[in-house]
């Protein structure tokens, strides 16, 4: 599907309204966009990114539903608390919870997730009753930590090169996350190189993304540091003890793969753990809602008509 024709997002789009839901003493920004009487569709992002992530989908699918973009905790205009566990993945999905039950109490919404958005989403739908809450929900670019867990067991289990071989690839990709786990050298160095210039440069350098493509709020830099949280809340407790988690939400991966840091094996049996999956390979990188909005509003599009009433005219 084609992006943009130049390639350019378009301006920030401007939030008809702005909630602040409350989630214990966690307050959480919220931004709606689009028909007030749409089927209401909510986007959550990942690292280092915030609602900004959107700018780019926000404006194709406000022509259709209610759209909600939040800041999830540690980012944006979101709370920042400062221990570790705060982020717990457990946490992270009572967030959500909490504002689904504010933006749409009487209807389950649909979902779309990048990164670490889509992780702790995976979490949520994973939940006994989560179908109360989401009616679909489109993962791109995060996977469920339990089944990466038993995917990266699999030579253990179905020793061969092939398997072995995938594995080690994934591994490679994760190394960052050692890195980022570690107790003061990533805060400094994202201190020091945590500009918005240099993180456009990055993603221009590893995935060909314009900087014009690239939204970024004003607090990019003490997110990514404060977004490093995630990866010391959960990443050694799930990877050393997964567990066995299914979910009846219907699910859409939208699977990149030129991903640097998710490797496309690792879906490889998401079937186990969905009863309802569809999935589609793209040649793009990770920051796919950067480099191609329309992709991403396509597919959701499409995804949300086949499980719900809207017809997308």
């Amino acid at each position: 599907m084609p992006g943009h024709p130049d390639n350019r997002l378009p301006a920030p789009p401007v939030p008809d309204h702005i909630h602040r839901v409350r989630n214990g003493e966690i307050e959480l920004a919220v931004f709606e966009y689009g028909r007030p009487d749409g089927v209401p569709v909510v986007l959550v992002h990942g690292w280092p990114d915030t609602h900004h992530l959107w700018d780019g989908v926000i404006p194709l699918l406000a022509e259709h539903f209610r759209v909600f973009a939040y800041d999830t905790r540690g980012y944006g205009e979101s709370s920042a608390p400062r221990e570790v566990a705060a982020y717990r993945l457990d946490r992270l999905a009572t967030d959500f919870f909490a504002v689904v039950e504010h933006v749409s109490p009487e209807e389950p919404v649909h979902v779309i997730a990048h990164d670490w958005g889509s992780v702790q989403i995976w979490e949520a739908v994973c939940e006994p009753g989560a179908d109360e809450y989401v009616r679909s929900f489109t993962s791109i670019s995060g996977p469920n930590l339990d089944h990466l867990a038993r995917f990266l067991r699999t030579p253990l289990r179905q020793p061969s090169p092939r398997a072995l071989w995938h594995t080690l690839a994934q591994a490679l990709s994760s190394a960052y996350t050692a890195f980022f786990m570690l107790p003061w050298l990533p805060d400094l160095f994202f201190r020091l190189a945590g500009s918005p210039r240099v993180w456009k440069l990055f993603l221009r350098l590893v995935e060909g993304t314009r900087p014009e493509q690239v939204h970024v709020a004003d607090t990019l830099r003490r997110d990514m540091i404060s977004g490093l949280r995630f990866y010391r809340a959960n990443i050694v407790p799930r990877l050393a003890g997964p567990r066995e988690r299914t979910t009846t939400v219907p699910v859409q991966l939208v699977v990149s793969t030129r991903d640097i840091a998710v490797r496309p094996a690792g879906y490889a049996e998401y079937a186990r753990w969905t009863s309802d999956l569809v999935r589609h390979d793209l040649p793009r990188g990770h920051w796919l809602p950067f480099s191609d909005p329309a992709a991403i509003a396509g597919l959701a599009e499409t995804f949300i008509a086949t499980h719900s009433t809207f017809s997308g005219k």
